[in-house]
């Protein structure tokens, strides 16, 4: 199954509804721009790359549903509608970036009809489709030059097919050292508290076979400390200038307790979530979700004392300094990171 797809006739983006997984393979089909909002902000879809592709169709979709006649009335709605599903999540850059890039469409060709200008957004997100899946498969080729056979490998979050078109970022070395034999053995931090790398990335990692364990977040140092992890791959929603960059909550810890053993620690992402226009890692947005996530979402009761205040945040910053390489899709970066 696509984790995004394009029905183009029923002008629709069918998605896995990952807040179901891994228990139930339910599928959606959404057509309006609540609906879209609402897959991000719920994390039906998720993932950096998968929030740009999904975006693109968005894009496509809610722009067939003008009825203006004229360029302006046109452009000025939907570029209102682009702004509030940009709302959705601040961390992500992809999110950002691929309305940005859907947006440059309708002013290259404003002085086309509308029908054509629909045409060739379509087109756009359906290469920004193509173009993640290739890029996902470049990023696991350079990472795969770092990796021996045998290597234990640990993650955290899912920066899987979940999360993309294809193979993933942090996974994408993963897949393709499976089909060519590298008998890698995967460990998946659980991932508090929304338990996508419980849910998500130790599931389709099983599915196709590869040798995983799970385990809880807080049980990273001790892993370490046995010898059996020989490096580290996350990915990563922004990076910014000087390489400081934002995952998934506790993957600033995974990062410190990995230099603390002298693991090497590896962001995976295409260029486009780097985001130069970020000095450093200070100046990246940061989600404070709501608090049953911590204190209701998993449990049959409540499991903490009612009226408790309730610390959230769904990323954290790895500091460059914490990081051994930056795998992109073009090349492998090493520090001094700086991306101008």
């Amino acid at each position: 199954m696509e984790t995004v797809a394009l029905d183009d006739a029923a002008k629709q983006i069918v998605i896995i509804d990952q807040t179901k997984l891994p228990n139930e393979r339910r599928m959606l089909r959404l057509s309006s721009l609540k609906e879209f909002y609402d897959a991000i902000y719920l994390l039906q879809v998720r993932g950096a790359p998968a929030i740009g592709v999904f975006a693109a169709f968005a894009a496509y979709i809610d722009a067939c549903s003008t009825d203006a006649s004229d360029h302006d009335t046109f452009f000025g709605k939907w570029s209102d509608d682009l702004d509030y599903l940009n709302s959705s999540r601040p961390t992500a850059v992809n999110l950002s970036w691929a309305l940005t890039r859907m947006r440059k469409v309708v002013e290259d060709h404003a002085d086309e009809p509308i029908p054509q200008i629909l045409d060739c957004l379509r087109d756009e997100a359906l290469l920004i489709r193509k173009e993640d899946e290739a890029s996902c498969r470049a990023i696991g080729e350079n990472a795969l030059t770092l990796l021996k056979p045998g290597y234990g490998l640990l993650t955290h979050c899912n920066a899987g097919c979940l999360a993309t078109s294809r193979y993933g970022t942090a996974t994408a070395a993963m897949y393709l050292g499976h089909e060519r034999g590298y008998d890698f053995h995967i460990y998946c931090d659980e991932t508090r508290p929304l338990l996508q790398g419980a849910r998500l990335t130790a599931f389709e990692l099983a599915e196709a076979g590869l040798d995983v364990t799970l385990q809880c977040d807080n049980m990273v140092a001790s892993l370490m400390a046995t010898g059996k992890i020989d490096a580290v791959l996350v990915g990563c929603d922004r990076v910014a200038a000087n390489g400081d960059t934002a995952n998934k909550i506790g993957t600033s810890v995974v990062a410190t307790v990995a230099k603390h053993y002298g693991i090497p620690f590896y962001v995976c992402g295409p260029m486009s979530t780097i985001d130069p226009s970020i000095e450093t890692g200070a100046d990246i947005p940061i989600e404070q979700r709501k608090g049953e996530e911590v204190t209701d979402m998993w449990y049959s009761s409540r499991m903490a004392p009612s009226g408790i205040k309730v610390y959230n945040p769904a990323f954290d910053v790895t500091d460059h300094s914490l990081i051994t390489a930056i795998i992109t899709d073009r090349g492998i970066c090493y520090p001094p990171f700086c991306f101008t």
